[in-house]
């Protein structure tokens, strides 16, 4: 589920982040030239714990890549920190806490993990001194993007959101429940979480992952943050694969009808969560 995103949808996306594309450019508070176009790796102390976080590009446009469940960036956004235009964009990919090299502490998913990832990103990039910025957020990062955006709306410019939902039905909770055993899953989606976690750590996450998702189911209309949705002020751009068996169809309709001025492209196929 957290492997790399198939060609076809990376080439999609691309052309999507000329949505992010600034009319208004958002300036950053220590000098381009610092950055190059090479990409660093490094931990700062962000709300009790060290997040690592990876930076790219030198452009005026700050934008922040949000991993899926057990993600990080150097699995969920490998090519975008590549290849995504390093004069135009000045690029972070962060671990959220417990995931990747954000670690210790271990993953948990309390009540309230996903506004808690979510002012997690907020004063990441705070801390690195960027003024405002963009967030491209995949599965759970979109959902904490769209937290993030109603919770924090003078500090978010734009947003590109794919593979998230703002509530949990009985029919997410049966997919939930098939994706518990990791050893079920592709060699293709399973081998990178392997490398990054080790088996254990991996799979034991996988099952707290899906008891902390499910959770909501147990709250009226299995809310999530849809509450939230009507307060998100920013640009935003909904992304779905037609060919998604983790997230059905309905979620990104729901989000593109209470997030005001929200825009969704053609259809297209799939994404990574098609590998499982």
């Amino acid at each position: 589920m957290a492997a790399a995103l198939n060609s076809q949808v990376l080439r999609r996306l691309r052309i999507l982040l000329s949505a992010l594309k600034p009319g208004n450019q958002v300036s950053r508070a220590r000098p381009a030239a610092a950055f190059g176009t090479s990409v660093t790796s490094a931990k700062v102390a962000v709300n009790g714990v060290h997040l690592h976080y990876q930076q790219t590009g030198e452009g005026e446009h700050a934008v922040l890549l949000l991993p899926g469940m057990l993600g990080s960036g150097e699995t969920d956004f490998g090519p975008q920190i590549q290849n995504l235009n390093k004069k135009l964009f000045t690029v972070v990919a962060w671990d959220p806490r417990g995931y990747g090299h954000s670690r210790p502490p271990d993953r948990d998913f309390p009540a309230d993990f996903f506004e808690r990832d979510a002012k997690d990103a907020v004063d990441l990039m705070k801390t690195l001194k960027f003024q405002k910025v963009s967030l491209l957020g995949w599965s759970d990062g979109g959902i904490t993007s769209l937290i993030a955006a109603a919770k924090y709306p003078s500090y978010i410019n734009k947003m590109v959101i794919w593979g998230a939902n703002a509530y949990v039905t009985d029919e997410d909770e049966k997919i939930y429940q098939g994706i518990r055993d990791v050893s079920k899953w592709s060699e293709k989606t399973r081998k990178p979480l392997e490398t990054l976690y080790g088996y254990d750590y991996f799979a034991k996450t996988c099952e707290k992952w899906v008891d902390g998702i499910n959770q909501f189911k147990h709250l009226p209309d299995g809310n999530i943050c849809g509450h939230l949705l009507p307060l998100v002020q920013c640009p935003t751009l909904i992304v779905h694969g037609e060919k998604d068996p983790l997230v059905p169809r309905f979620h990104a309709d729901f989000i593109h009808k209470h997030v005001r001025g929200s825009r969704v492209p053609g259809k297209h196929k799939g994404t990574r969560s098609q590998d499982l």
